[in-house]
């Protein structure tokens, strides 16, 4: 039996050029490229599409049937993504419905989408106005002291319906804000003293205004405060008032306190 050893060189060397020859599949002679290598530019191989190689010897993702790259085929669903949204939001913080849409609009929602996913999360109680007003209140009010007035204007910019705040403001009553300022003004009146009385009185006003306090009861709850401060120092008006006219000091009408604000 003849083996290739006993073939001559000739006849050998063919034989070797003719098995490589048979294994060609590239254009030219080449080899398709390993995958440390670089293909020729603007040259396609065999099963460049089936690897994930692109003619320039990039690296690409699997192509779905219609010709497009599988992850560009496979776009996720717009009612799973709102439902990851919302639950991400409110896993931080309660939020109201019309919060919710808004961040929804921003991420490019449909609106038909957004309704739907919200409607479903209102029915389970994972989204509820009317309890997110009546929760923000009372922890709002007990704990930076804000009136009814301020109040209903933050439960407004975020969305909340008039009837649910009205509801939810039914809860302070007068004398709870009338306490609730008169604390607040004895908190700061310390921080004011020694300094000339006009300025004390628009400071500690303007304490209450910027909480939603009406004018008139800020002007009485202030003029109390500094009245009993007065009197426990057994130094009546004293000093301290030299010079003001305690008539500016009398409670606005209505009609003047609404043009006030």
């Amino acid at each position: 039996m003849t083996t290739r050893r006993d073939q001559p060189a000739s006849r050998r060397a063919r034989s070797s050029t003719a098995g490589r020859g048979s294994r060609k599949s590239g254009p030219g002679g080449q080899r398709p490229p390993g995958p440390d290598q670089d293909a020729l530019p603007g040259v396609r191989y065999d099963g460049d599409r089936q690897a994930g190689r692109s003619a320039g010897g990039g690296w690409v993702a699997p192509f779905a049937d219609d010709g497009r790259p599988a992850a560009a085929a496979a776009e996720p669903d717009p009612e799973v993504v709102a439902r990851q949204i919302c639950l991400r939001l409110l896993a931080s913080a309660p939020k109201t419905r019309a919060q919710l849409a808004a961040v929804l609009r921003r991420r490019g929602i449909p609106d038909t989408t957004a309704d739907a996913v919200l409607t479903r999360f209102a029915d389970v109680k994972l989204i509820d106005d009317k309890l997110f007003a009546a929760a923000w209140v009372e922890s709002r009010h007990y704990s930076r002291g804000l009136a009814g007035r301020a109040l209903g204007a933050e439960l407004r910019q975020r969305g909340v319906e008039a009837a649910d705040i009205s509801e939810a403001l039914e809860q302070l009553d007068p004398e709870q804000e009338l306490q609730t300022a008169r604390a607040l003004v004895e908190r700061k009146l310390a921080a004011t003293r020694g300094q000339p009385f006009p300025a004390r009185l628009r400071r500690l006003v303007g304490t209450l205004a910027r909480r939603g306090y009406p004018q008139a009861l800020a002007y009485r709850v202030v003029r109390e405060a500094l009245d009993r401060e007065l009197a426990d120092a057994d130094q009546g008006l004293g000093d301290a008032a030299a010079g003001w006219d305690f008539g500016d000091l009398a409670e606005p009408e209505p009609e003047d306190e609404a043009a006030a604000w």
